[in-house]
């Protein structure tokens, strides 16, 4: 049964139209072909070179694909096709490796000789359809993408598509015409204001662009639903206005956005440039510009978990019209972090230009990415350069805080944040909450509870359901033995916020174990290991818990287990002492479970902050 990536895709296009009424969503793997086939991992030391057969080309490839290194999937199907160079299947694939490898040129060779196939026909049409409008062929653009099918999310896509061609081709207001007749859900709305917005501005119509990008604005619930179309719609309209002489308007149309999504670098950055008097440049001034925004804009609104492969073939076609476009380059650099595939990632992040006024969080990411491949002192004296050139800028702290998080420098990272609740000042906004509870993990594992515990209580303060924040406090009391009812009852919240994280259910399972009610610990920790397969930390309680309730022998396994994934230096003498000779027997009495210092729980190490993440 012949399953590709195209499928996915084709099932991708109807993604938009879940996610948006809130339904769900669904998950997109890497770029497969036959599935029944079984992807085996390359060699150590695997070349080019020692691929001499259809077999070894096909499964080499099949691996390329799962690990999302498209360039060398490109090689090994090209190799596969002189073995079976009429193989309709390993053709889709490499024509789906040429885009997802940013070779979009390449792709379209092979689109033109696919474009009947039935299996893979939404992406020839698409990139043919982006080929005509990026060679300025624009007739030849509207016939290939004219579109009568049912889908809503593909209607709308190859509508604003042919709409740029028209424009194009010296037809805007027949243009502006079409967007504004297309009817369908009300998730359109958001797109459908936007591309008509910028349209009119850059056919230099500015009464019909601001009232279009007016209309974004003040749209609420399409902001949520395509938070990267709002933020281009916002410094678009900024960006008129001041072109237009309007200083103030420029500046209450950045104020808008910031009442949507507050601290967003880049409406800071452009506000300082208005603010000097200078005119910045529309972003999107062509035909082949504007139709890369619809990619661009469908791709950020299918983005997130599980659908990272049809968004990046969304911004590589994009990217094929649009090369320099600063948000497309950051979000491809996001998924290629995401991906593991740091080096790609801080690639794109360094493609950002000068004066982007996305510039700061492409240096912002950048500091992180270095991190993540082992430069820590350079990532520290990065993001250091980037605090020092902008002080007040809090998303600076935070990326400089998780690397010192990571690299567990502690007493770095309380100084860190000490000087950014300075900057705060005394009236933090509920966005801050996050600054106080890094400077509260810091301060606890530095062991001056004293100084974390206010902290936590101001993140609580700014925002009461936290969930991290509610476990951390909520475990920290527990675990010494204070505000015993009011920690549990944190972590019971906590848990019903976030029922499917496991750290936090281990936390719950990790309290009852410290108060003693071992049987409610063993519900919840096993629960937790279902839930986080692989964590040494949880394994272990789980085989401190079944110690109590007297199941030895899965104690032993459980306690394997947890060697097995390796755990922290310091806790492994500790397991293999358990595994020689079990618990000690609980003293009479309560209180009776702190006769043994077990292991700190695992979600007491939370997930690093994310300074550029929109919440």
């Amino acid at each position: 049964m012949r399953q590709i990536f195209a499928r996915r895709f084709l099932s991708g296009s109807a993604l938009l139209v879940v996610t948006c009424l809130g339904v769900g969503g669904m998950i997109a793997g890497p770029l497969t072909a036959r599935a029944e086939t079984t992807a085996q991992p390359a060699a150590e030391g695997f070349s080019l070179k020692d691929v001499d057969s259809f077999s070894g080309a096909y499964l080499a490839a099949r691996t390329a694909n799962a690990d999302r290194d498209f360039p060398l999937a490109v090689e090994l199907y090209g190799k596969a096709l002189g073995f079976a160079p009429h193989d309709t299947e390993l053709q889709e694939s490499l024509m789906l490796s040429h885009f997802m490898a940013g070779n979009f040129a390449e792709g379209v060779k092979l689109a033109r000789e696919l474009r009947k196939d039935a299996a893979v026909e939404r992406i020839t049409v698409l990139a043919r359809g982006l080929e005509a409008i990026r060679t300025k062929d624009y007739k030849e653009a509207e016939k290939i993408l004219a579109y009568k099918g049912p889908n809503d999310l593909d209607r709308l896509t190859n509508a604003l598509l042919v709409a740029w061609a028209r424009m194009g081709s010296g037809r805007g207001k027949e243009a502006l015409a079409q967007i504004d007749a297309l009817k369908g859900p009300g998730w359109y709305g958001i797109f459908k204001n936007y591309n008509a917005g910028v349209m009119a501005a850059a056919m230099g119509d500015t009464a019909k662009a601001r009232s279009y990008l007016s209309s974004v604005i003040t749209d609420r619930e399409g902001g949520a639903t395509a938070p990267d179309t709002f933020l281009r719609s916002v410094m678009a309209l900024a960006t008129l206005e001041a072109k237009a002489g309007n200083k103030q308007k420029a500046l209450d149309a950045l104020a808008a956005g910031d009442e949507m999504i507050s601290n967003y670098a880049p409406f800071k950055a452009l506000q300082e440039k208005i603010e000097k008097g200078e005119t910045p440049p529309q972003a999107i001034t062509t035909a082949q510009q504007g139709a890369a925004s619809v990619l661009f804009s469908i791709g950020g609104a299918l983005n997130r978990q599980g659908a990272q492969d049809t968004v990046a073939l969304y911004l590589q076609l994009s990217r094929a019209l649009d090369p320099t476009s600063a948000d497309m380059l950051i979000m491809l650099g996001g998924i290629a972090e995401a991906n593991k595939q740091t080096e790609q990632a801080i690639s794109y992040y360094q493609q950002v230009a000068q004066d982007s006024p996305m510039r700061r969080i492409s240096e912002l990411q950048l500091g992180l990415a270095l991190a993540e491949t082992g430069k820590t002192a350079e990532s520290r004296e990065h993001l250091k350069g980037l605090i020092a050139s902008d002080p007040s800028d809090i998303r600076s702290y935070l990326a400089y805080g998780s690397v010192l998080s990571d690299a567990k420098d502690y007493a770095e990272m309380a100084d860190n944040y000490d000087k950014a609740v300075a900057v705060i000042g005394p009236t933090p906004a509920k966005s801050n909450w996050s600054v106080f509870f890094q400077r509260g993990i810091a301060y606890e594992r530095l062991k001056k509870w004293d100084q974390a515990e206010p902290n936590f209580r101001k993140a609580l303060e700014l925002n009461p359901d936290q969930p991290q924040v509610l476990n951390y406090l909520g475990y920290s009391w527990v675990d010494m033995n204070r505000n015993l009812q009011e920690g549990l009852e944190m972590i019971k919240k906590a848990v019903e916020l976030k029922p499917d994280d496991g750290y936090i259910v281990d936390s719950l399972g990790w309290a009852y174990f410290r108060l003693g009610r071992f049987d409610d610990a063993v519900n919840e920790l096993e629960r937790a290991v279902q839930l986080k397969a692989g964590d040494a930390t949880i394994n272990d309680h789980l085989g401190d818990a079944y110690w109590r309730v007297g199941r030895q022998l899965e104690a032993i396994y459980q306690w394997r287990q947890a060697l097995a994934f390796k755990p922290e230096a310091d806790q492994e003498p500790k397991i293999r002492e358990k595994l020689e000779n079990g618990l000690p027997e609980l003293p009479p009495g309560p209180g009776a479970a702190d006769a043994v210092k077990p292991t700190p729980p695992a979600s007491t190490e939370p997930p690093a902050a994310d300074p550029e993440k929109k919440t």
